[in-house]
């Protein structure tokens, strides 16, 4: 049935006069072809009579006039993707039933196969007399406004879905929009927040960051990942990382802001987490070099307190020997952390308790969140819990170090007032520790014990060497005066070789007492500036007469060569090294030496074609009484290189070797040329 006039398109054929009648159809000619909204008409069999351009840019084609049914697309589909019959169509329908059709969606296709989805109008038109004569459409492509629409959605849905805050504001701060994520990390609902200044959730001391925030928005800024403080409904302060940026209108000018608020709380543990097992691998990696290198129990038990009292965040940590006295057990107090030792020893060593029993008998590892709500705790005198001037400990652990032969050589104990500090990964790793640390201190105890033994002998050494010196000067006196009243040429020949042997012997000994004086800290030097080579020529030059089978080849010329140093050590050291040289290479005839300087030092190198030095022997050759492999004639005690690495580190010099096992070896040590004013 016909709608009225209101709602229907009728055709006046009647005019006021002929010239408005013309105006009028020019203006309706003008609307039509120019308008950009897709306007076509059909006839009463439905074919289309009419159309402008901006329907033809639509389908994608010109339709032919008089055959073309309805419509000029090429197919037309239901919004559902279901292809639509022409005379189901709604420009159909308008035609057969006289009604219009609004707001009607449909799909076209185009002859190249591209979609348009279009919002169509279809209108029926009727004559002067009311009797319909055709149809009048208007398409309105919304394809965009329909990717726009399914874009929003998607954005509404991930707005609504999401955990993460995501708010927006005006530039005056106030909130405009509020999603779960928001309410779910602050607390309030969205009709609790929108309207109100975004200030509600920044803490007091943080309420200038949103006028700095507000600030760089203005300027078109956007801020990103800004790691920061805000306030739940319930007044605990969250951990968030912000990402700001400006909103703009559709002329580019910037309203407000959008900000997308992420709770960092579990991040930052985890963080944390990870750094602080980072700083327990360094000090575990720290310690176990110490107790691998280090055999001072007073040192390896410090670093272990330290290091497990920083370990398990303890306020204080402690470690007590299971020692013994005659009225039965008592702890003493070896090394202490994170407080005075004063602050334990002028309270008392513990006594035997029911508690410290559990680490000291019973070997139990005893872990307490708090320790004065356990009912071991606090029943022996006399202080019945912690003694007055203690400080307040509520979490406790200890943790027994037990010997390989299973005894408790200690234990370490820790404590702090906060509650529930200690936890089963401290008790694990701390376990682990002790462990390494029994070990450490059994070590430390037979080091002790053989330092002690070291020290008799290096004292023995050193009273028998003193003892001999008199005996032997006075032997040697005599064979000297024997040697000038001999006569007969046999016993002169055998006073001799007494007298070689008694300077051996004297030597011997006096290398000995050197030993024992380096060892002992006791050994002195006569300091004084001399030219090292001057004194180098002189050696060679006295060694000749006493060595017929070797010639020592001196490989540069003369140089001044000022040193400060004590002139018979170094002398010492010189035919030390020519000695083992001649000694080390029988089958040879030469020795060389050469001298260089260079940055502040002298070098001197003495080289031998001897037997030479296997890599093991380097390692070896300057530690005391050790001697390198070599003709079983050869005579010594290994305490010449000893004395002269000695003799020269002490003078702020050093000494190497070079050596090809059956090639020879070459000695060069270094010594810093005094300063010239």
């Amino acid at each position: 049935m016909p709608e009225s006039s209101d709602h229907a398109s009728i055709i006046n054929s009647t005019s006021p006069d002929e010239s408005e009648e013309l105006n009028h159809q020019s203006i309706f000619k003008h609307f039509f072809y120019e308008s950009p909204f897709a306007s076509y008409s059909c006839n009463k069999e439905g074919y289309v009579t009419v159309f402008n351009q901006a329907a033809v840019e639509l389908w994608g084609r010109t339709p032919e006039i008089g055959k073309d049914l309805y419509c000029g697309s090429w197919r037309i589909y239901h919004p559902d993707g279901k292809q639509m019959q022409l005379s189901d169509s709604p420009m159909a329908l308008a035609l057969k039933e006289g009604r219009a059709y609004d707001n009607f969606l449909i799909t076209i296709e185009r002859p190249d196969r591209t979609i348009k989805n279009v919002m169509l109008y279809a209108r029926p038109i009727f004559d002067k007399n009311k009797c319909q004569i055709g149809t009048h459409s208007i398409l309105v492509d919304v394809t965009n406004m329909d990717v726009t629409d399914k874009k929003q959605a998607i954005l509404s849905a991930i707005v609504e879905s999401t955990d993460n805050a995501i708010i927006s504001k005006n530039l005056d701060g106030k909130v405009t929009s509020w999603n779960p994520g928001a309410q779910q990390i602050f607390g309030y609902t969205e009709s609790e927040m929108v309207g109100q200044s975004i200030l509600k959730i920044i803490p007091a001391d943080r309420q200038t960051e949103e006028i700095e925030i507000l600030d760089r928005l203005k300027k078109g800024e956007r801020i990103e990942h800004l790691q920061t403080m805000r306030l739940t409904k319930s007044g605990k302060e969250v951990p968030i990382s912000l990402t700001i940026s400006p909103v703009r209108d559709s002329w580019g000018i910037i309203i407000g802001a959008s900000k997308i608020a992420r709770d960092i709380t579990e991040e930052l543990r985890i963080q944390k987490a990870i750094k602080k097992n980072t700083q327990n691998l360094e000090i575990l990696n720290a310690l176990g070099k110490v107790i691998l290198e280090k055999l001072d129990v007073k040192a390896v038990l410090q670093k272990v307190t330290d290091a497990t009292t920083k370990i398990t965040g303890a306020e204080f940590g402690a470690f007590f020997y299971n020692a013994v006295n005659e009225e039965g057990e008592n702890l003493r107090l070896f090394s202490i952390s994170g407080t005075e030792i004063d602050s334990f020893e002028k309270l008392g060593m513990p006594m035997n308790t029911q508690l410290f029993d559990l680490t000291f008998k019973d070997k139990q590892v005893v872990r307490s969140a708090n320790i004065a709500s356990d009912a071991r705790y606090g029943s022996n005198g006399p202080h019945h819990g912690i003694p007055v001037g203690h400080m307040p400990v509520a979490s406790y652990m200890a943790v027994p170090v037990i010997s390989t032969s299973g005894e408790v050589i200690g234990s370490l104990l820790f404590g702090h007032r906060q509650e529930n500090v200690f936890t089963t990964e401290h008790e694990d790793i701390i376990g682990s520790v002790a462990s390494q640390a029994a070990v450490a201190l059994e070590n430390s105890t037979l080091f002790e014990g053989i330092k002690v033994l070291s020290a008799k002998k290096d004292e023995f050494i050193a009273l028998a060497s003193h003892e001999l010196k008199t005996p032997i000067t006075s032997i040697k006196g005599y064979l000297q005066i024997s040697a000038r009243t001999e006569k007969d040429e046999l016993g002169r020949k055998f006073i001799g070789k007494a007298l070689a042997q008694v300077d051996k012997l004297d030597s011997l000994v006096t290398d000995l007492l050197d030993s024992s004086k380096i060892v002992a800290g006791k050994i002195q030097f006569n300091l004084a500036h001399f030219d090292l080579y001057t004194l180098l020529l002189d050696v060679i030059d006295t060694f000749k007469y006493a060595n017929k089978t070797h010639e020592i080849i001196v490989m540069d010329s003369q140089c001044d060569y000022m040193v400060f140093a004590d002139q018979q050590r170094i002398e010492q050291v010189l035919i030390n090294l020519l000695s083992n040289a001649v000694k080390y290479s029988p089958k040879a005839d030469k020795v060389y030496v050469s001298t260089t300087s260079a940055q502040g030092s002298v070098t001197i190198s003495i080289r031998d074609e001897g037997m030479g030095i296997s890599e093991t022997q380097k390692h070896l050759i300057f530690t005391r009484f050790y001697r390198a492999d070599g003709p079983s004639n050869i005579s010594g005690l290994g305490l010449g290189l000893y004395l002269t690495k000695e003799i020269i580190e002490r003078h702020h010099g050093s000494i190497h070797v070079k050596s090809v096992l059956g090639k020879g070896s070459n000695f060069y040590f270094s010594l810093p040329l005094a300063k010239v004013d």
